[in-house]
């Protein structure tokens, strides 16, 4: 089973509010998700994003792909920079 990171989109008609979940590649944007693994609020200023960082470097090590704008969250965050760290430490040994 492939699995993504992506954006799921909530909230009203013009108030987005997306959270970050994993979810199988031919569920819906919307539809069925494995895990939740944050929030990103782009309405209010700054944009408040909050990422289980756990979690998310876990579904990385497992193989799960992110969306281009999760991957931007991530490497925001600082994930993505650790990701890459813990990879290269596995390689090494």
């Amino acid at each position: 089973m492939a699995v993504k990171l992506r954006l799921r989109r909530m909230g009203a008609k013009k108030r987005p509010f997306y959270r970050i979940v994993a979810a199988d590649v031919r569920s819906p944007r919307d539809g069925r998700f494995i895990e939740e693994i944050g929030y990103y609020n782009p309405i209010e200023t700054p944009a408040v994003v909050k990422i289980d960082e756990e979690k998310a470097l876990t579904w990385l090590h497992n193989g799960a792909t992110p969306t281009d704008t999760v991957r931007d969250l991530f490497s925001r965050a600082g994930i993505m920079k650790k990701f890459h760290e813990s990879k290269s430490k596995k390689e090494d040994k």
